[in-house]
């Protein structure tokens, strides 16, 4: 194997593929050793690694060996070919193509010059450069108007230089379907959260004014808010947990409502969404 050719299991798969794919296009080959067609086609996929030289890396998967990873992505004949990208799936087919299909297949992953600045843009922002990041990004509304993802790359930028009102119009921007994405709900809730901190006192402000009566429940939700619009998700839970736990009627369930908008920020798989939901749940029933 070479750095551009890597054989994978269930238990490195995420990682390799689902994380590897945020750097470059990864191109999975489910295969098996008795499969004819698979020896037909694993040729031409090596050759093609080893000519594009780290433009894509290819990832090798028995899937005699890994059969619940084999259906977890639907592989119901080999070989079965898989390329993701930013931790998604994004295109794949079975069967042994020829050679031009195959590279066909392979230049369609390829970022242009729009989706290569753009990942050079989110490398900025990643290291919390994020006015040299939103220049970038603008740049590439100009060369690749139709790349979904850098909007809402975009959108995320301008959330976090405070630029709210140009945040909401690059959001209500996006397609129907990007919408329903768990990131771009997420950073809705961002946005709102946000919005709604704009002119409120400050953290040591509300924090005395709750030290004075602990049921000061708008203290706590627009302390809770600032916790959340700087990032600092567990403080903000846990006041809106005790807003809830206090009075789940006020502001029209506004402690919960906000748990909840929390979670999908902060993402599903995250242990504190998980020990919040269960501490939710405790005070609910």
């Amino acid at each position: 194997m070479t750095p551009n050719i890597i054989d994978v299991t269930a238990a490195t798969f995420d990682d390799a593929v689902l994380h590897g794919s945020q750097t470059v296009p990864i191109v999975v080959d489910f295969w098996a050793p008795w499969c004819a067609p698979c020896r037909t086609l694993a040729p031409v996929l090596e050759k093609l690694a080893a000519e594009y030289d780290g433009k894509f890396v290819l990832a090798r998967v028995n899937s005699d060996e890994n059969q619940a990873l084999a259906a977890r992505f639907g592989v119901r004949g080999i070989p079965n070919v898989k390329a993701f990208v930013d931790g998604r799936l994004v295109d794949e087919f079975s069967g042994a193509l020829p050679e031009p299909a195959v590279r066909d297949f392979i230049e369609r992953l390829l970022p242009n010059p729009g989706e290569e600045l753009r990942r050079a843009a989110m490398r900025d922002y990643a290291v919390g450069n994020a006015t040299s990041a939103l220049s970038k990004l603008d740049r590439v509304a100009e060369l690749d108007p139709a790349n979904r993802l850098a909007a809402v790359d975009r959108a995320e930028v301008l959330i976090a230089l405070g630029r709210l009102e140009a945040a909401r119009t690059a959001l209500d921007g996006v397609d129907v379907l990007t919408r329903q994405e768990d990131r771009v709900k997420g950073l809705v809730a961002r946005l709102n959260i946000a919005a709604g901190v704009e002119g409120a006192p400050d953290a040591a402000t509300l924090e005395a004014r709750i030290a004075a009566d602990g049921n000061d429940l708008d203290a706590r939700l627009l302390l809770a808010n600032l916790h959340a619009a700087s990032q600092r998700y567990e403080p903000a839970l846990s006041e809106l947990l005790e807003v809830t736990t206090r009075d789940r009627r006020f502001r029209d369930d506004a402690g919960r409502k906000q748990m909840v908008a929390l979670f999908s920020i902060v993402g599903e798989e995250n242990e504190l969404v998980a020990r919040y939901r269960r501490l939710l749940a405790s005070v609910l029933n």
